[in-house]
């Protein structure tokens, strides 16, 4: 290698450390002169987006930035790309409704279970768990495609927050039939509407239900797993002021509230039949049901079936310290790993005032000089940096394969459904920033930066227009990034020595590492 070809190699280096570092680069420093500065906006589309394209910032162009961002807060239905909406249309998740999906998974499992010939046993289990990864893998698709394509960013971005916040592991049990449906219909809908109805959806839903053990909860044989995390995880916080008490006494509401995967209904007692609810695949089964009345958090709780536990939904959701606490969060995912207290208490008193309205705690946080002063020191998690990657290479052009994003988030520990602990991936920069990490991060980016990711290429026939070089060096690029470079990232893009060279320098750069 000669001495000319060391020096984009070596600046390399030194933006992969800088990348690595807690402080911002510099012109994120000042990329906050005032609300109408040009590249504080693109900061900000940056923050409230899964990264910057050329097709966001026309639209933050062509609405300016108080109607983007109502838009974004307020969103209308989504208008996807036709090619990639086809992918979608396609997948067996958009077709079949859960309940029957997950009826006919477990008929394909009894039927497994049942054949006597050892190795045919053992192929039809196996046909059984190929066809839950085809299932997973169809919903991580779906999840990447509208966090790629979507033009309405803000919800795509609390749709995996709520996601990750409400964590289940697809892991375990036949969750992978389920984890499609939990996030489009339990998650996504309710990302900025009331918290109290995006709680409920999950309570409600049989992949928490079964992730957290709650249907083997049931009077004389509690299991307490769901009801601390429901309180710890999902509303409260760990310090929000209740004790193992209030855990035993929410178990008992929770009792007999559970899954059905099954076609016949239980045998319930004739005095408590018009107690029993079934609603898709969950159950409230009146017979496993502790009817006593219940001490919750400081007040009684009268035993009356599954009106018990939207009384105790009611009171968590509404809670001061929830309000709090979900706040903190919020603000630690767009602000910063420790963000101010004052910005979180007024975030928290906008929750209470709204009865816990998600949007508008958004506007608060977006409104605060806190959120305008973090624009570019916020490091990204592997799903930022991946999700930003591909829709500033390509903006709107469909990708045919997201199987490569999928395996460079495998890769970088963050796989979408994988969390095996219920408390989610975690949102601080120093679980994200190890060397290992940064090596791994400069590998995608010069894959995507060469054409060589494999985005384009299907299990098929290939199509004839191949759209796989990524033109970074573009109108989006010259009119908008640029200015907000820093010096030495600018050096290291005029030593390159070609334009796969000049992608994966701009890719792995300490910009594109922040948001």
């Amino acid at each position: 290698m000669t001495p000319k070809r060391l020096l984009p190699t070596t600046l390399m280096s030194l933006l992969l450390l800088a990348g690595c570092a807690a402080t911002a680069p510099p012109a994120a420093q000042h990329a906050v002169a005032a609300p109408d500065n040009a590249a504080q906006g693109i900061g900000m589309l940056e923050r409230v987006s899964w990264g910057v394209n050329g097709g966001s910032v026309r639209q933050l162009q062509s609405q300016g930035w108080s109607a983007y961002l109502q838009a974004q807060l307020h969103p209308g239905r989504t208008t996807l790309p036709p090619a990639v909406q086809a992918q979608i249309d396609a997948m067996t998740i958009s077709q079949m409704p859960l309940d029957q999906l997950v009826l006919s998974m477990e008929q394909k499992r009894k039927d497994a279970a049942g054949v006597m010939d050892d190795m045919a046993k053992r192929q039809a289990q196996k046909d059984y768990q190929q066809e839950l990864n085809r299932l997973a893998r169809e919903a991580a698709t779906r999840s990447l495609l509208l966090d790629v394509y979507s033009p309405n960013q803000l919800q795509q971005q609390l749709s995996w927050f709520w996601l990750n916040h409400f964590s289940v592991h697809q892991g375990k049990h036949n969750l992978r039939a389920m984890v499609g449906d939990y996030e489009a219909n339990a998650i996504a809908p309710h990302a900025l509407g009331k918290f109290r109805d995006l709680l409920g959806a999950t309570v409600h839903h049989p992949a928490m239900l079964r992730y957290l053990d709650n249907e083997a909860n049931a009077v004389k044989r509690i299991n307490e797993n769901y009801a601390r995390e429901l309180m710890e995880l999902h509303t409260l916080g760990v310090n929000g002021g209740y004790s193992q008490a209030d855990v035993q006494e929410l178990a008992r509401i929770l009792t007999g509230v559970g899954v059905n995967l099954g076609t016949d209904t239980p045998k319930v007692k004739p005095a408590l039949q018009s107690q029993y609810v079934r609603r898709g695949l969950f159950e409230f089964n009146p017979n496993r049901h502790d009817y006593g009345d219940k001490q919750f958090l400081g007040q009684t709780v009268k035993g009356r079936g599954l009106a018990e536990l939207d009384e105790a939904l009611d009171r968590l959701s509404r809670s001061p310290a929830t309000a709090h606490f979900i706040s903190g969060k919020l603000a630690q995912y767009f602000v910063g790993d420790n963000p101010p207290a004052p910005l979180v208490a007024r975030m928290a008193a906008t929750f209470q005032h709204s009865d816990g309205m998600i949007a508008d705690v958004l506007q608060t946080m977006f409104s605060s000089p806190e959120f305008r002063q973090s624009l570019g020191k916020k490091f990204k998690d592997p799903m930022h940096y991946v999700v930003s990657a591909v829709r500033l290479s390509y903006d709107d052009k469909p990708i045919l394969n997201a199987g490569p994003m999928l395996n460079w988030l495998s890769r970088m520990g963050q796989p979408l459904y994988g969390r095996q602990t219920p408390d989610g991936y975690p949102l601080a920069e120093a679980s994200w920033d190890s060397p290992g990490q940064m090596t791994t991060r400069f590998d995608i980016a010069r894959t995507i930066g060469s054409g060589s990711a494999g985005l384009f290429k299907t299990d098929g026939p290939q199509p004839q227009e191949k759209v796989a070089f990524p033109q970074l060096a573009s109108a989006l690029y010259y009119q908008s990034l640029q200015p907000g470079l820093s010096p030495a990232t600018r050096q290291a893009l005029e030593q390159a020595a070609s334009p796969q060279e000049w992608n994966t320098f701009l890719l792995s750069s300490p910009e594109m590492m922040h948001r």
